[in-house]
């Protein structure tokens, strides 16, 4: 409870360092649109509407999350730091599971039998390579297709209620504790 509350005061502080460095950037020109957007704005729906946007990005494959993120952040008007800070979720290590998840979802969500290949028969001796990985991804093929944007969905779902959840929890608790004193 007191980490939630120190979160959001520290949450609520970021925003005039943001604004001062905004100022003092090339950005400073596209301030009044930025402001309009709610880009850098640390409430609590322009941070949920951001960690949406950074989740359902994150499935985006190699260098454009972050773009696609800055994208759908400023079309939802949600906030940049957290929809790129959201996105990080995906790496190295998170790729191959997330993407077997996403094929099994793909594979419940289309007719028929679908059947995860196995990576042995993609990496000749099992070693891992760039090119067996790619290989590998190929072979997922349609259930892929489908699976990643119903993950990133609800991912994006997921965050945004989890957001909306964490930032309520303290105001809901003082409501009941006022409620009970009185």
């Amino acid at each position: 409870m007191q980490a939630l509350c120190s979160l959001r005061r520290w949450l609520r502080g970021l925003e005039p360092q943001v604004r001062e460095r905004l100022e003092r950037s090339p950005l400073a020109r596209f301030q009044p649109w930025l402001e309009q957007r709610a880009l850098f704005r640390f409430q609590r729906q322009p941070l949920a509407r951001g960690v949406a946007a950074g989740m359902f990005c994150g499935l985006i494959p190699g260098p454009l999350q972050i773009p696609g993120t800055l994208l759908v952040c400023a079309w939802l008007r949600g906030n940049i730091v957290a929809g790129g800070v959201a996105t990080f979720y995906t790496n190295p290590l998170t790729t191959v599971p997330l993407y077997a998840l996403a094929f099994y979802l793909g594979a419940l969500v289309m007719p028929g039998e679908q059947s995860l290949p196995a990576w042995h028969s993609m990496a000749p001796g099992g070693d891992f390579s760039v090119q067996a990985l790619a290989t590998w991804i190929q072979a997922l093929g349609t259930p892929l297709l489908v699976g990643l944007p119903t993950l990133a969905a609800v991912m994006a779902v997921l965050g945004y209620a989890a957001v909306q959840l964490l930032w309520l929890t303290p105001a809901l608790q003082r409501k009941r504790r006022w409620a009970r004193c009185r």
